[in-house]
C-alpha cells in the first residue's frame, strides 16, 4: 500500500506535457461553450427561445467561468494540480450526462422555481469545474518565473479556441445531426474519458469506473425519462399524435404545444379555429375555387397550403420553414407531397420573403409564431412592408398571433399593421381580447390596402361554428389603443408576450 501511495504521489509531481495541457485547456473550454449552447435547446419548450432565455444561461455561463477560474487558482494553491484535475473533468462528466434528464424532470414537476433552478445548476455546475481546470493546466505548466507571460498568454489563447470550436461545432453540426440527449451523454463520456487518462497517470482507476456507470445510468435516464420526442429537430422537440376519434387525423406537436392539425386523407377538414379563421377569410376575398398565388411564413404542418390546394385547385403555395427537420417529419408522417404546386423551402422566413418578387402574390399567411417564443423579425413594420410590396393591389396578408393576459404583443402587432396596410381586421374568441380576463390564445389579424369584407368573413367563421367574432374599425382602434409600433430597431416581443400557460 505504501509503494502504491508513494508511486501516486510521485505521479502527481511530474509536470505536465504541453500538449497534453493545451488538449485539456482546449477541450474543456469548448466543453463549457457545447454545455451552454445545448442547454438552451433543452430550455426551449419550457421557456422558450425568448431573449431572457439567451440571457439566462449566456449569464449562467459567464457567471460559471468566472466562478470556476477564480475558485480553481485557490484550490491549486491548496492541492496538487495535477490530483485536482482526474476530479474535475469526473464531476463535470458526470453532471453534463445527467442534463436532460434533470431539466425534463423539473419540467415535468414545476415549470416555476423547481425548473429555473434545475437548469441554473445544470449550466452552472459543469462550467465552473470545465473552468478550474484552465488554472490548473497553467500552474503545472508554470515551471520558471521568466516565461509566466508565454505560458498563460499561450494557454488563453488556446482556451479561446476551444470555446470558437465548441460554438462552430453544436451551432453548425451537433444541433442540426444528433439529438440534444445525445449531445450531452456524448460529451459527459468524452468528458469522463479524459478524466480516466488523467486517473491512469496517478493510478486511480476505481474512481473513474464508478464516474463511468454513472454517465451511463445518465444515458439510461436520458433516453426512459421524460420529455421523449419523436424527433429532435434542429429548433424543436417534434411529436406526432394520432387523434383517437378520428382514423386519419394527426396533431403535430411541438415543443409540447399543439402547432398543427392534418387530415392525411381529407386537406379540406380544419381542426384548429384559427386554421379555421385564416380560411374562412381566404374564401370571402376570393371568388370559390379561384387559384390563388400564395406565400406562408412558416410550415409547421402545413395544413392551410393543403386546404387551397385541394380547395383551390391549381393554387401555387411556396412556404418558408426555418426547420428541417419538422419538413422531414411533415414528409414521412403527415403524408407531405411537394411539387411544383407546393414549394417548401427551408429559409428563415423573412430571408425569404425578400426573395419575392413586387406584386407577386394574391395572399401571404404568417403563421411562424409558436406558443412559447416568437420570431420577432416578421413582427415589425419593415417585415410587414416587405409583406405588402410582394401582395397584389387587393392582396390579403393573414397573420395568426398568439399572446395571453393582457395582449401587449397582439396590440403591437395590430399597431404595426395598421401603420402599413389600410385596412385592419381582427378575429378571435370574445374571452380572448377582454383586457381583464387573460385567457388570450390564437387571434387572427387580416390586413389589406383594398377593403375587407369584414361582413363575410363574420358569416362564414358562423357557418363553421367556430364561436369567434370580429373588431374593425374604430372598435379594433380603441382596443389597439397607445400600442407601439414594432420596427427592427425596436421590437421588445419577448417582453409584450405573456407566456404560454403551464400546461
Amino acid at each position: 500500500m505504501t509503494d502504491r501511495a508513494d508511486d501516486a504521489l510521485a505521479a502527481a509531481q511530474r509536470p505536465l506535457g504541453s500538449w497534453p495541457a493545451g488538449a485539456l485547456v482546449f477541450g474543456s473550454s469548448a466543453a463549457v461553450l457545447v454545455v451552454e449552447l445545448v442547454a438552451l435547446r433543452l430550455l426551449a419548450p419550457y421557456l422558450g427561445l425568448t431573449l431572457e432565455t439567451n440571457t439566462l444561461v449566456i449569464g449562467l455561463a459567464l457567471t460559471a467561468i468566472a466562478a470556476g477560474s477564480w475558485w480553481g487558482g485557490r484550490a491549486c494553491d491548496v492541492v496538487s494540480p495535477r490530483l485536482l484535475l482526474g476530479p474535475l473533468l469526473l464531476v463535470s462528466g458526470v453532471a453534463v450526462a445527467a442534463t436532460p434528464v434533470v431539466v425534463r424532470g423539473a419540467a415535468e414537476v414545476s415549470a416555476g422555481f423547481l425548473l429555473v433552478l434545475a437548469s441554473g445548476l445544470a449550466v452552472f455546475v459543469p462550467g465552473a469545474l470545465l473552468a478550474a481546470v484552465t488554472p490548473a493546466v497553467t500552474k503545472l505548466r508554470l515551471t520558471r518565473l521568466e516565461e509566466t507571460g508565454t505560458v498563460v498568454g499561450r494557454l488563453s489563447g488556446i482556451g479561446t479556441a476551444g470555446a470558437v470550436f465548441g460554438t462552430v461545432l453544436t451551432g453548425f453540426v451537433l444541433i442540426s445531426r444528433v439529438p440534444v440527449s445525445a449531445i450531452m451523454v456524448g460529451l459527459g463520456l468524452v468528458l469522463v474519458a479524459a478524466a480516466l487518462a488523467v486517473e491512469v497517470g496517478l493510478r486511480r482507476v476505481r474512481v473513474a469506473g464508478a464516474a463511468l456507470a454513472l454517465v451511463v445510468l445518465g444515458a439510461l435516464g436520458a433516453v426512459a425519462g421524460p420529455g421523449g420526442c419523436d424527433v429532435e429537430t434542429t429548433y424543436h422537440c417534434a411529436v406526432v399524435q394520432p387523434d383517437p376519434e378520428r382514423a386519419s387525423g394527426r396533431v403535430l406537436v411541438l415543443d409540447g404545444v399543439r402547432n398543427s392539425y392534418v387530415d392525411t386523407d381529407d386537406p379540406t377538414y380544419l381542426d384548429f379555429a384559427y386554421v379555421q379563421a385564416a380560411a374562412s377569410v381566404v374564401d370571402t376575398a376570393y371568388a370559390a375555387g379561384e387559384p390563388l398565388e400564395a406565400y406562408h411564413l412558416g410550415g409547421g404542418g402545413l395544413t392551410l397550403p393543403r386546404y387551397l390546394a385541394e380547395d383551390r385547385p391549381g393554387t401555387r403555395s411556396v412556404v418558408s420553414e426555418i426547420d428541417a427537420g419538422v419538413v422531414e417529419v411533415d414528409r414521412e408522417r403527415l403524408g407531405l407531397e411537394t411539387g411544383p404546386d407546393l414549394d417548401v423551402r427551408v429559409e428563415d422566413g423573412r430571408l425569404g420573403l425578400r426573395r419575392l418578387g413586387t406584386g407577386s402574390r394574391d395572399l401571404v399567411v404568417g403563421d411562424a409564431f409558436g406558443g412559447v417564443s416568437v420570431p420577432w423579425h416578421l413582427t415589425t413594420r419593415e417585415a410587414v412592408a416587405d409583406v405588402a410590396r410582394v401582395l397584389r393591389e387587393d392582396g390579403v396578408y393573414v397573420a395568426n398571433l398568439i399572446d395571453h393576459g393582457p395582449l401587449g404583443f397582439a396590440r403591437a402587432e395590430l399597431a404595426t399593421l395598421s401603420e402599413v396596410f389600410a385596412h385592419v381586421a381582427l378575429a378571435s374568441n370574445p374571452d380572448a381580447v377582454a383586457r381583464q380576463d387573460g385567457v388570450g390564445g390564437n387571434l387572427v389579424a387580416v390586413a389589406s390596402d383594398a377593403p375587407l369584407d369584414t361582413v363575410a368573413w363574420q358569416e362564414r367563421l358562423d357557418q363553421r361554428g367556430v364561436g369567434w367574432r370580429m373588431i374593425t374599425g374604430d372598435a379594433l382602434t380603441a382596443w389597439v389603443g397607445d400600442a407601439d409600433v414594432l420596427s427592427d430597431g425596436y421590437a421588445p416581443v419577448d417582453q409584450l408576450l405573456t407566456p404560454y400557460p403551464v400546461r
